[in-house]
């Protein structure tokens, strides 16, 4: 094989990003040596140039009805402009038939509705944007649509959630085709940090909602996010603020959606995956630090949260070599 043959399928209010992160990432590779090199081809409706949802016209390099297999990689963007592409029996056609002359199909974002729309999805779970998720499940019940991880590798199918997440899902691809190695340059080429696993939630709650804006409950949920490790049953919280548990609770449900109990198993256990990945401390460590008291503890919330348990997350990100040095573990609090 003298090349990989990448094709990118875009459309009218396509998302930019979600092009430009596959594209860069699979450049950045060639870049870097790999090698068979990706030659990665914009294809479009008739080759003609769209315009991305952020008003940005893009050119096509090839006309979607004119490629032909076999190809390694079909790839297939997300954008606003998805319902109109999966509606289009052009478009969906000529995706359907270069999936099966591909060794690898996916989607970012909501291109998953595009898959989905050529029936690549029936039976399957796949990733999407979590603002689109319901949408996309109710409009195509056959495909199990979750909302949670970054991306989903079943098969030859990959899908991926909104935006950024293709960077994520490209450089698994690199290192799938070329090794760890080469995927861990691309990522401090690209300036990103951290190679997520698929199965990383796509919202973390420290970075995902804007503070509650109750007053109360907000001090609370400062407190909690601050120290994870600390006496967080609702009896303790509900004296910070000094109201009853069951107002606490009240409070709790409708601002947030869930009990102070849960909300508290969702903060430390995000705790003790930040930990896993910046410090080299044992698991037993972080699961005292956050207020789990036993490794077996953390286990079982990291099963329930991620799908996976603490020591399997901590070797998939040292896997990607993008994480920040696991340096010597601070000093444990006793």
């Amino acid at each position: 094989m003298d090349e990989r043959l990448v094709v990118v399928v875009a459309y009218d209010e396509a998302q930019l990003l979600d092009i430009a992160c596959v594209t860069s990432t699979l450049e950045a590779a060639n870049l870097g040596g790999a090698r068979p090199p990706y030659r990665v081809r914009l294809t479009t409706s008739g080759g003609r140039a769209v315009t991305c949802d952020q008003g940005l016209t893009l050119q096509a390099q090839e006309s979607l009805e004119r490629i032909k297999g076999p190809l390694d990689t079909l790839i297939v963007a997300g954008g606003l402009g998805f319902k109109a592409a999966a509606a289009n029996p052009r478009i969906v056609g000529h995706v359907r038939r270069l999936a099966g002359e591909s060794r690898r199909v996916a989607s970012v974002c909501t291109g998953a509705g595009v898959l989905a729309a050529a029936g690549l999805l029936d039976g399957r779970r796949a990733a999407t944007h979590w603002m689109w998720a319901d949408e996309i499940g109710a409009t195509y019940p056959k495909v199990t649509v979750d909302p949670s991880p970054i991306y989903i590798r079943d098969g030859q199918v990959s899908t991926s959630a909104g935006v950024t997440s293709a960077l994520d899902l490209t450089l698994s691809f690199v290192a799938e085709d070329n090794g760890p190695e080469l995927a861990r340059g691309v990522a401090q080429a690209l300036v990103t940090y951290l190679q997520r696993p698929g199965n990383q939630a796509q919202m973390s709650m420290f970075v995902a909602a804007a503070p509650p804006e109750h007053d109360l409950v907000r001090r609370v949920v400062d407190h909690v996010t601050s120290h994870p490790g600390a006496d967080l049953t609702t009896k303790s919280l509900a004296a910070l603020v000094r109201v009853s548990e069951r107002h606490l609770t009240r409070l709790f449900i409708e601002h947030l959606g869930r009990t102070p109990g849960r909300f508290v198993r969702h903060a430390r256990t995000e705790a003790a995956a930040h930990l896993l990945v910046a410090t080299g401390l044992p698991v037993a460590s972080v699961a005292k630090r956050c207020g789990f008291g036993t490794a077996e503890t953390l286990r079982q919330a990291f099963v329930d949260r991620y799908g996976i348990p603490p020591s399997r997350y901590r070797a998939a990100q040292a896997q990607s070599g993008t994480h920040p040095a696991m340096a010597a573990p601070p000093p444990d609090s006793r």
